[in-house]
């Protein structure tokens, strides 16, 4: 099933719902290991991403991702804003032109999570988001070469995703703001492992469903 410019719309605009809806959990959440302003920085964003989007659709695919990554690297604070932008902006780069097909979705995803990578120099196990995207390519990955149907693919994406949060809880952050903290990062979720899972989310909610 082809993934076009309505079709990725969708999917930022319901994570800029859920991200809106989140915002003082989010919040709460950096504000045990980090700087207390993952929530505002990621709705101050997405919100500009989707006015953005609003005034002036793209023509494909590429160019929709595209203007989402400049987009949040210009208007969000903090580390969120390179690694969300970097994130997007990856996917672009390997999007080529038109409509996405279920694995080349699953590929321009993929790159995504390696800018992230290659931005914040994390690897799995950092307490990062690295640690909720990683799992959801690769399931992503495995159901789409399986054949699953890509919202079947999605939702078994974001079934890893959440798995990949809720497992930064006991560990010791070695990225960010919270390695400052050292052992005392322990027993807290990451916030950014937290709103990547909310992304993936919104994918299998909005994508491969017409």
């Amino acid at each position: 099933m082809a993934v076009g410019t309505e079709d990725l719309t969708a999917w930022l605009r319901r994570f800029a719902e859920s991200v809106h809806e989140q915002r003082d959990r989010l919040t709460a959440l950096d504000a045990a290991i980090g700087d207390a302003d993952h929530g505002a920085n990621m709705d101050r964003g997405m919100t500009a991403v989707v006015a953005t989007l609003d005034e002036s659709p793209p023509a494909d695919a590429a160019a929709l991702l595209k203007k989402t990554g400049a987009t949040l690297v210009s208007k969000v604070g903090g580390a969120s804003g390179p690694l969300y932008g970097t994130l997007f902006l990856r996917m672009a780069g390997a999007a080529g032109d038109g409509d996405l097909d279920d694995a080349a979705f699953a590929r321009a995803l993929r790159a995504g999570l390696d800018g992230v990578v290659a931005r914040g120099r994390a690897e799995p196990g950092d307490k990062t988001m690295v640690d909720a995207l990683g799992p959801a390519c690769d399931a992503l990955d495995a159901a789409v070469e399986a054949g699953k149907p890509l919202a079947d693919a999605l939702a078994a994406a974001a079934d890893a995703a959440a798995q990949g949060r809720d497992a930064t809880v006991p560990m010791v952050a070695r990225k960010g703001r919270a390695s400052y903290l050292g052992e005392r990062s322990a027993g807290h979720q990451d916030p950014g492992a937290t709103s990547t899972a909310l992304l993936v989310e919104a994918a299998a909610a909005t994508l491969g469903r017409s």
